[in-house]
């Protein structure tokens, strides 16, 4: 046998190799934070850490609760509606226990700007599932929603609209857009009491004739009118100096609609675009089903087969009285503008 030099000698001096330190094992993750946002319609949660450029997301959760039921009628939040709410917010809860959150923010918006019995509502709450749910004004929720969706608008258009067709209301906001190291400016933003569960509830959302939808659509314009008289934002759509970004579930499913996806996925959705024709012939597509028809797509469901449509009868007023040409989909928001202000407060 062929001696290996110094193979014996280790073998009689006991030498071993020092162990490999596993640096891996000293690792300790950045904490987690969690954002919970309440709307009309939806009860959503997002866990994220903080990564180079803002945050990864470690959890997600997303339900229809349809808080906002009924509320336009009765001033009031139902039995069923609190049951089905609190149930969701149980699951938030232990998703953020899980993933040892560190600090956390839970906001509710216009249903329950609406609603008289919003304080016992937030006490059952926090008795029965832990949360703080705190209700933010219109404006704060404006605000959360444009930090969400900021790192989407086009640094080469000077103004945006941006919107979000949300459950109870519809928010508008108009800024001048960062140039130059500048951030963004907010010049005035809007909340109108005017979603798809309210325009739902007023005008059906089962079988939806021609002459319903375009009573919505003539709501919703009824309500923008306003802002393009102060503003005169048109002009500058003439002369394609504005941008526009949507952020709701309603030009989310249009894009997943039209192209035509399998299920609904976040990744391919988030920062593309939708061409007013595209969103037009979707939304056609779309009234022309009835509500089994709807709830049998993969990207709308049940839950939101007779709410769909309203959703586009507010875009159709939007693109008619600012007619950009095209709008980008922002599958990201209220919940991201939480986010970044947590992460903002880490030590």
């Amino acid at each position: 046998m062929t001696e290996i030099p110094g193979v014996e000698q280790r073998r009689e001096t006991g030498f071993r190799p020092a162990p490999r330190h596993d640096r891996r094992a000293d690792y300790q993750p950045p904490p987690a934070v969690a954002a919970i946002d309440l709307g009309t319609n939806n009860c959503r949660l997002l866990v994220a850490r903080p990564a180079p450029g803002g945050f990864r997301v470690i959890d997600a959760f997303s339900r229809i609760v349809r808080l906002g039921e009924g509320v336009g009628r009765t001033g009031l939040l139902c039995d069923g509606a609190v049951d089905r709410t609190i149930a969701a917010l149980r699951v938030c809860a232990g998703k953020m226990a899980r993933r040892r959150v560190a600090l956390n923010r839970a906001v509710a918006t216009e249903a329950c700007r609406r609603a008289g019995n919003f304080l016992q509502f937030q006490e059952r709450v926090r008795d029965e599932t832990g949360v703080t749910l705190e209700m933010i004004s219109a404006e704060e929720e404006a605000r959360l929603a444009l930090a969400g969706c900021a790192p989407l608008l086009d640094p080469r258009v000077s103004h945006a609209l941006v919107f979000d067709i949300g459950g109870g209301s519809t928010e508008l906001m108009w800024l001048a857009v960062s140039c130059g190291g500048r951030p963004s400016r907010l010049i005035e933003s809007v909340s109108l009491p005017l979603g798809v569960v309210t325009l739902s509830e007023r005008h059906g959302g089962d079988a939806v004739s021609a002459e319903a939808y375009e009573a919505m659509v003539a709501d919703a314009l009824e309500r923008m009118a306003p802002l393009e008289a102060r503003r005169g934002i048109a002009a500058r759509v003439a002369r394609g100096e504005v941008q526009m970004l949507g952020s709701s579930g309603t030009v989310t499913t249009l894009a997943g609609v039209f192209r035509k996806l399998p299920r609904y996925d976040r990744s391919v959705v988030d920062g593309t675009f939708l061409d007013f024709s595209a969103a037009r012939s979707v939304s056609d597509e779309l009234r022309a089903m009835d509500y089994e028809g709807r709830a049998a797509h993969p990207c709308i469901g049940r839950d939101r087969a007779d709410l769909v449509v309203a959703g586009c009868a507010i875009l159709e007023a939007i693109c008619r009285l600012w007619p950009v040409g095209r709008l980008r989909i922002a599958d990201r928001g209220v919940r991201e503008g939480i986010l970044l202000d947590l992460i903002a407060r880490l030590p």
